[in-house]
């Protein structure tokens, strides 16, 4: 018979990817302080080895699932698929940074221990069950990537996003702590569960005891007015870390002045952790107040989408290009999110999946061609790609094709289950307007397709060094799994709809 764990003991293991990330980290910072040596590898492989130690501690917590720390945290299969994403995602992000930071000259024991900090703060996001829990994680995933965003000092672009990403990112802080202190004035708690107890019967809480609570709501009567303008000041923090309309501004400039591996983990790994916080909030503890707050999340979907898509259009350059583009995806995510049920929340959870993979592999691509100083950034830079590095153009085709929403591959499927949900919940006009900007998007994707296959090869493809092993091994990972998602998406999918529904 297998002895039960102490309740201390349990509730460490159910926070041990956090732990690991967090010594290696710290393990880092020492080592860079007292080595002070530029441009190795050592530090990426440490980087790895405690990412894939953390990705061994989140499938074993997976094992022990339950609360823990007074139901602060909470590990399911939502927290464990969000903690492997972000942590996959980790990987490669490492595994594009060996060549680029040897070619920018940069230290690299700082910037890898600001990624394992920043995952760590992702990963307590996604298994948060607390509103405390929830900033205090976003603060830790934040505060690193703000530095991330400027780790190249003497690059003016970098120096000038990281500024703008610090100063708007701290606003929006601030606008959801106002929402969790209204959150609590309303239910008198923070705790998520609590949050949906209170709100799907208040009657009950005076049968257990808390008449303040009662009186409070009783006082803000009708209290749906007050949960909207909570779910408002909650979405400002939210929406502009998935960089959703109309909070949406920072994204092009800091994806563009960020050096390229940063950018493609925080159009990536952070949004993930957001949306995984969307969920726990809107899908579960706001649910019964969903009338409150659905208008505000079809109104930013509908927005993003339009204003990523149409604004990718007049893009020269390929990172602003993207950005843009990662904009309308977050409004692609958000039609899920408004669908309000289980199989629009597993929708959300396969589409990031697939999204993860696809957006890093070409952010990848394009830190591999812009050079030293990232130079070549242009879509005209692209040009002739096809004939100098063949596979390098197949994988970026692989992952423009998969932004499409081409068949056989992950984002098709995504996109497929998305609008599939909101059909299912009415969202008729939703649903049209959403595919009609699918086909908007398919135009500024196809531009850089045809630069790469039917025109003279650029300096920049001249110029291109061969694939390095790490950056190889990190597009080889992403080409393949947005094929096997496009594939054989029930691996995935199954697991997200079990996820999904215990989130009831």
């Amino acid at each position: 018979m297998p002895v039960d764990l102490m309740p201390a003991s349990a509730d460490l293991i159910r926070l041990l990817p956090e732990i690991v990330l967090t010594l290696m980290g710290t393990l880092l910072m020492v080592l860079a302080a007292i080595l002070r040596k530029r441009s190795s590898n050592a530090y990426g492989n440490l980087s790895i080895a405690a990412l894939l130690a953390a990705l061994g501690a989140a499938v074993y917590a997976y094992t022990r699932q339950g609360p823990a720390f007074g139901n602060m945290l909470v590990v399911d299969g939502l927290a464990t698929f969000f903690r492997a994403l972000v942590i996959v995602v980790g990987i490669l992000t490492v595994l594009a940074s060996y060549r680029f930071l040897r070619r920018q000259g940069a230290e690299t024991g700082e910037y890898h221990a600001l990624l394992l900090f920043s995952i760590a703060g992702q990963c307590l996001m996604a298994a948060a069950n607390d509103l405390i829990v929830v900033f205090i994680g976003l603060e830790i995933s934040s505060l690193a990537s703000y530095v991330m965003v400027g780790y190249l000092r003497d690059d003016k672009r970098a120096n000038e996003a990281a500024l703008k990403y610090f100063l708007l990112g701290s606003f929006a802080t601030a606008f959801f702590l106002y929402g969790v202190a209204l959150v609590y004035g309303i239910t008198g708690t923070i705790n998520l569960s609590g949050v949906r107890a209170a709100l799907t019967a208040p009657e009950s809480c005076l049968q257990a005891g808390a008449g303040s609570v009662l009186c409070v709501q009783n006082w803000l009567a009708p209290w749906p007015i007050f949960l909207g303008v909570a779910a408002a000041l909650l979405f400002v923090g939210l929406g502009f870390k998935v960089s959703a309309a109309p909070f949406q501004i920072w994204a092009p400039d800091v994806y563009q002045g960020a050096p390229s591996p940063v950018t493609a983990f925080l159009s990536t790994g952070p949004k993930a952790a957001a949306f995984a916080v969307f969920l726990r909030i809107f899908m579960s503890a706001f649910e019964p107040g969903g009338a409150a707050w659905e208008p505000l999340v079809w109104f930013s979907a509908l927005a993003s989408m339009t204003i990523g898509n149409f604004a990718a259009l007049r893009q020269s350059n390929v990172k602003r290009m993207l950005a843009y583009s990662s904009i309308a995806h977050a409004g692609y995510v958000l039609v899920a999110l408004t669908a309000r049920s289980a199989d629009g929340a597993a929708a959300v959870m396969f589409y990031l999946g697939a999204y993860a993979f696809m957006n890093i592999g070409a952010f990848a691509v394009v830190g591999h061609l812009a050079g030293k100083g990232e130079r070549y950034q242009d879509i005209e830079d692209f040009g002739g790609l096809g004939q100098k590095q063949p596979l390098t153009a197949a994988m970026l085709t692989i992952f423009l094709l998969s932004l499409i929403g081409v068949p056989l591959t992950g984002g098709f499927f995504g996109k497929f289950y998305i609008f599939k949900a909101a059909l299912e919940s009415h969202l008729v006009w939703l649903t049209v307007l959403g595919l009609l900007n699918s086909a908007v998007a398919a135009y500024y994707y196809l531009r850089v397709l045809v630069m790469m296959y039917f025109r003279e090869p650029s300096q920049a493809a001249i110029e291109a060094e061969p694939l390095r092993p790490g950056l190889r091994a990190a597009l080889l990972v992403s080409a393949v799994a947005t094929l096997f998602l496009g594939i054989f998406p029930n691996w995935v999918l199954d697991f997200s709809n079990k996820s999904a529904a215990m989130m009831k």
